[in-house]
């Protein structure tokens, strides 16, 4: 049978190997025009339109609007264990969150005083994908920051199934992780319901979340008019770097659990070890044939899945690099001596007990990662994406006489002559004479 990961071999290439690296199989151009015939149709239809879009691509639900009565029994309806898993991974998302709050920092110098800190937006929009499955997890991990982050109003957009009903798990996890609205729809409908608003959905600040194609480019189309944080939320990837010392059976699975979401991903398998790409091969091969998924995982990894080859671990880590994962896993000896060659990857996992599925439900960080190579510029979700920065001066008698004149200089060379006078009616010494003006004390 032959293998579904595809072989490149980069041993003798030398450091930069951008062009002999293959990219993931597209089904053809991103679908941009029947998004913006989506995004329109909301925009001037309203709920009328996120209905009947949601009723075409998903179920028909009876109503945008989820009653918050229904989303609170869910936490009642659904299996205590589940209960129990979902509370303990909101309790510790909420937990790291609260960690990158960090205090106000203040510039002092001479009388000036600029202080930073954030403001959170006012209204967060978190898409959870749904449809092939339910994905409680990602509501913990879009709503749960935003609410750490102080938004006074997080509502959440997910496609219900073909009875019109988003899954009970899902409800029950916007419960535990403080949603204050869910709507029943999803694609790119729901992100131009966002977006612009309809009857029923308010328009928001912020539109966070992974998806399909369809909800990425959504998103990229309405950005400007609402914040979308700059990675790209697409098709899970994965890189594992193995050698002897990884165990086959690890390294085979963890590369298939992103391939597991379905189409459209990558996961690759970087070594230096032959031996160890033929035997990870052959288990994930194995995998492959006998996971509930195995339909999705096939598809995925006959087109985005790909095991290299390369010179040694420096050389792993730099087609690592410019693969620029959302998850990346050391799975070699002595990961820690790596790392720090690591400069593009959404999150990072160490070592033969750290799969990328603790990262995905209960580490703590959010789930939510750069794709597509986003990871060359953008991160991991957080609280920063739910609030922005604010400085805030102040300038006393000494700070004025010492600062002013520099305005008024700099003014009068850019031809604004108001902005000059705010200063100089406040009275200056001119630049280049005695005094505070020209820097002397």
């Amino acid at each position: 049978m032959e293998s579904l990961l595809t072989r490149v071999d980069l041993r003798g290439k030398g450091s930069d190997v951008r062009d002999h690296l293959p990219r993931a199989h597209s089904s053809g151009d991103e679908p941009v025009e029947a998004v913006r015939e989506i995004i329109e149709s909301v925009r001037s239809g309203g709920d009328a339109a996120v209905l009947e879009l949601t009723a075409r691509f998903d179920g028909a639900p009876p109503s945008l609007v989820v009653d918050p009565a229904e989303v609170a029994a869910a936490v009642e309806r659904i299996d205590p264990q589940v209960r129990a898993s979902l509370e303990f991974a909101a309790a510790n998302v909420e937990a790291f969150h609260q960690s990158q709050l960090t205090a106000d920092h203040e510039f002092r110098s001479d009388g000036l005083t600029v202080t930073g800190t954030r403001r959170p937006v006012d209204r967060a929009g978190c898409y959870v994908p749904g449809g092939r499955a339910s994905y409680p997890s990602t509501v913990l991990m879009t709503v749960v920051p935003a609410r750490v982050a102080g938004v006074p109003e997080v509502v959440l957009c997910s496609p219900p199934g073909p009875d019109g009903k988003l899954p009970d798990e899902t409800l029950a996890a916007a419960h535990i992780a403080g949603a204050h609205a869910v709507y029943a729809c999803g694609g790119a409908q729901a992100v131009a319901a966002m977006a612009y608003g309809t009857e029923s959905i308010p328009p928001v600040d912020v539109i966070v979340g992974p998806g399909n194609v369809y909800v990425a480019v959504a998103k990229r189309e309405v950005a400007g008019l609402v914040g979308v944080p700059s990675s790209f939320a697409g098709p899970s990837e994965i890189v594992v770097v193995a050698d002897a010392s990884t165990p086959v059976d690890f390294a085979a699975i963890d590369i298939v659990v992103q391939a597991e979401h379905g189409p459209g991903g990558q996961a690759w398998l970087v070594t230096w070890d032959e031996a160890v790409a033929d035997a990870v091969t052959e288990r994930i091969d194995k995998i492959a044939t006998e996971a509930l998924r195995a339909d999705d995982i096939r598809s995925t990894l006959s087109t985005g899945g790909f095991v290299a080859l390369v010179d040694d671990p420096e050389a792993a880590i730099e087609v690592a690099n410019r693969i620029a994962p959302e998850h990346l896993q050391l799975m070699c000896d002595d990961p820690d001596a790596l790392v720090d060659l690591v400069r593009h990857a959404g999150e990072v996992f160490l070592g033969p007990l750290a799969p990328a599925s603790l990262g995905d439900y209960v580490a703590g960080p959010s789930h939510v990662l750069p794709t597509s190579g986003t990871a060359r510029f953008a991160g991991p979700l957080t609280t920063e994406d739910f609030s922005k920065p604010l400085h805030i001066v102040r300038v006393d008698q000494t700070a004025f006489d010492r600062l002013g004149p520099h305005v008024a200089v700099l003014a009068d060379v850019e031809g604004l002559d108001c902005h000059a006078q705010s200063v100089r009616l406040r009275g200056i010494t001119e630049v280049g004479t005695a005094g505070e003006g020209d820097g002397s004390s």
